[in-house]
This record gives C-alpha cells, structure tokens and sequence, in this order.
C-alpha cells in the first residue's frame, strides 16, 4: 500500500510539473499591451536588412502577423483589403511590418526567396518584405497567436491598439464593407488627436504556427 501511494504521488507530481510547463508559453504571449511599450525586437526580413524597433523610433508603426495559407489572410489580401490598407498609411507616412512567425516545416513557413515571390504576388504594399520571425521570438513577445494579428505602436513607442484587424470573424470577404476596422479606426483617431474607443480585441483568424 505504502508504495502504491508514493506511486501515486510521484504520478501527480508528474501530471502538475506537465501542466505547469505546458502553461508557460501561454503565459509568456500575452505581453503587448495597450498602454505600454512595445516589445523590442530584431528580424532579418526577407530581402536580408536587418528592421528592429529602435528603428522606428518617433514614427508610427503598425505590425500584422501574415499566413499565406490561411484563409483569414486570404479574406483580406484576396480582395485587395489589406493592401489598400497598406498603400494608405504608407502615405501618411506611417510604417507597416508584415511578419510571417511560422516555424520550418510548418504551415506558411517560407524560404526568403520563398518569402519575396509571395510579397510580390500579393502586391504587398508593406514598408519592407516580409519579416521572418521563423523561431518565433518576436510572434512570443508580442503574443500574436493569430494569422492576421494586429498591433498600432505610436511614436513613442507606446501600443495603442492590439487585437483583430476588424469586428467581423467571418473568412468571407463579402463582409469587410459592413465590417468596422478597428487598424483604421485607431490610426485615424490617433492621427485626429482623439481617444481610440476600441483599443483591443479578441483576434480571429488561423492560429500561429509556432
């Protein structure tokens, strides 16, 4: 009996030391905040520059997690959304960062000569090619768990939105003219020198694959 039980005890200490280790990384996601700064990271995009945060410093930059696989993406990139998007801020002379956090031999994992051919097809409007974040050290630190995942950093470095590109979880394109843009509805508020009223949400979209 005494040795079942010390069995038994060794075998929920074991099942507790699996859940608190499969707890982790959960806990260390969620750290961009709105309200706090940004935080900090370092890639190598695609076309081989270094883009680290300390490079944006005193401008607006606006970061979205990218799959090309995932349906969600395709809502936006397929009818043009996204890139519009792109091509407006950039106007205005705010940055845009499309990071790719997929892990070698996972879904939307790319080459960066992989990684060029897609930003090229795409049209994508962005202010350098894709950031691949393949260890997925920046998706961590920003805890981006979705394909798109969006997050607004002012010029002070401060985030100011985080969370899904608009209200409308559907992976059809159809709704995006009825759907509220909360990327835009921060931008513009922002830039108007007027409070954002939505400073974060629940993202949808595929998870990222870490």
């Amino acid at each position: 009996m005494i040795t079942r039980n010390i069995s038994g005890k060794r075998s929920i200490r074991r099942w507790f030391g699996s859940v608190v280790l499969f707890a982790l990384p959960a806990v260390a996601l969620a750290v961009a905040t709105p309200g706090e700064k940004a935080p900090d990271f370092s890639e190598i995009d695609a076309a081989g520059e270094t883009r680290a945060l300390k490079d944006y410093e005193g401008q607006w930059l606006v970061l979205e997690w990218f799959n090309k696989d995932c349906p969600y993406v395709r809502k936006h990139y397929g009818s043009g959304n996204m890139q519009a998007l792109q091509q407006k801020y950039a106007g205005q002379n705010i940055n845009w960062l499309t990071v790719i956090s997929s892990a070698k031999g996972k879904q939307g994992y790319l080459e960066p000569a992989q990684a060029l051919a897609v930003a090229e097809s795409h049209n994508l409007q962005a202010s350098a090619p894709f950031l691949l974040d393949s260890d997925g050290s920046m998706g961590r630190a920003y805890g981006a768990k979705t394909t798109p995942h969006m997050f607004v950093i002012n010029p002070q470095g401060v985030v100011v939105y985080a969370g899904a590109i608009d209200d409308n979880d559907s992976a059809n394109p159809a709704v995006i003219p009825q759907s509220k843009n909360y990327v835009v509805a921060a931008l513009d508020a922002s830039l108007a020198g007027q409070v954002i009223s939505v400073s974060s949400s629940r993202a949808y979209g595929c998870s990222v694959k870490y």
